[in-house]
Formats: C-alpha cells, sequence, structure tokens
C-alpha cells in the first residue's frame, strides 16, 4: 500500500518560484514526507510573488495536522521544532543564533539581486552585465558563506549535512549560474556542491518540464 504524505507543500513555479523551493528544500532536509501540489500560474498570489519577489505571499504553503504555514522562514522553524534532529538549525547556540541572522538576512535583503538576476533555471545568460547594486548584493552574501564555511568546516553553511540556510541561499546558487557571474573559488564550491545535491537536481529536472508561460517575467524586471 502507497504511504500517505504526511503534509501539503503548495508551490507555484519550479522554474522561477526562488521561494517554493526554499520551502519544499526545508521539507526535504528536515526528511517530511510531503505532496506538492503546483497552482496555476494565473493565480493572483502566485504571480504576484514572481512578478514582485515577495516571500510574503502564500506560497509556499505548508498544510500540516491541520496548520498552513506559508511564510517561508515560518515554515523552517516549525520543521526545526518538530523535526529537531533533522538538524535544519545547528545544535550550538552560537551557530544557530548566526543561522538564523544569515537566514533572516537572505529573506528580507538582496533587492537589488532579485530585481536584476529573476530566477529561471532553464535559462543560460552570456555576457550579462551585474551593476553595482546587484554586485554589492552578490559581494555580501560571498561574505556571508565565507564566514559560515570558515566557522562550520563545511561542506555546507552549518557543517556536513544541509539546513535551513542552506535552503535560503540555493536559489542564488542557480542565479550564479543561469547569469554566469564570476565568484571566489570558495563561493564556486559550495555552489556546485548544492547544485549537486540530489534534491537540487530533482527538482532542475521538474522545472525543465515546466511551460514557458510566465512570459511577464522578461518585461517586469
Amino acid at each position: 500500500m502507497d504511504l500517505v504524505p504526511e503534509a501539503t507543500l503548495t508551490i507555484n513555479s519550479r522554474n522561477y518560484g526562488s521561494w517554493s523551493l526554499r520551502g519544499w528544500l526545508m521539507c526535504r532536509f528536515a526528511g517530511l514526507d510531503v505532496h506538492v501540489e503546483v497552482v496555476d500560474s494565473n493565480d493572483p498570489s502566485a504571480r504576484d510573488e514572481l512578478l514582485l519577489m515577495s516571500p510574503s505571499f502564500l506560497v509556499p504553503r505548508l498544510d500540516i495536522d491541520g496548520l498552513a504555514i506559508w511564510d517561508t522562514l515560518a515554515i523552517g522553524e516549525h520543521l526545526a521544532e518538530r523535526l529537531p534532529d533533522a538538524g535544519l538549525l545547528p545544535i550550538d547556540q552560537p551557530a544557530r543564533a548566526l543561522c538564523r541572522s544569515v537566514s533572516g538576512e537572505m529573506h528580507s535583503g538582496f533587492a537589488s539581486l532579485r530585481s536584476a538576476m529573476p530566477m529561471n533555471l532553464k535559462a543560460r545568460h552570456h555576457d550579462f552585465k551585474v551593476f553595482t547594486g546587484a554586485r554589492a548584493d552578490i559581494d555580501r552574501i560571498e561574505e556571508i558563506w565565507a564566514r559560515c564555511l570558515d566557522l562550520s568546516g563545511g561542506p555546507f553553511l552549518f557543517g556536513d549535512r544541509p539546513g535551513l540556510a542552506d535552503a535560503m541561499y540555493a536559489p542564488v546558487c542557480t542565479r550564479l549560474v543561469t547569469y554566469g557571474v564570476e565568484i571566489t573559488p570558495t563561493s564556486t564550491r559550495y555552489v556546485d556542491r548544492v547544485l549537486a545535491l540530489d534534491d537540487m537536481r530533482h527538482w532542475a529536472a521538474e522545472a525543465a518540464r515546466e511551460p514557458d508561460e510566465i512570459v511577464e517575467l522578461d518585461a517586469e524586471f
């Protein structure tokens, strides 16, 4: 008999939905058996999140045990409470505080990067010009990665398995590849490591099968 999924995660797009990817990775890293439902691309909340790059709309949304949890960081915190042995948050208190800080910075910041380089897994932009604002965001992200990897010893931001912070920064890894951005060797190794995860490969394969429906993306950014 097939196992019934423990929960349902509603997403918008695998190719464009950076927040959906974050929520899905958190579920996967936590070991939660989750059924995925995709909102129609014409749904207003889904399109608003894609076009305005906001983390505050109702996708992704985790429905579990009668609860509806729709903010990405709230999903991560709930899973960390529910499944503490999964390692979404570090055990060490200072590392846990740093993890929450860098994840929160990703949640609320880097607007220039978001607007200049929207997530698009299927695209490859050669000779892409990275302007000053986006470059500053990338430099700050590389600084965060270097600090976390140095403190934890890697190979992921907070140790030997991916956690909440890695899920938060995974869409950035895809963006750097999509737009051919030059980064440090340390950052390159980290990006390669994240993109090589089975979960990331699975998501990318599903994204490749999506129809190219959201034509406004090319015009909005």
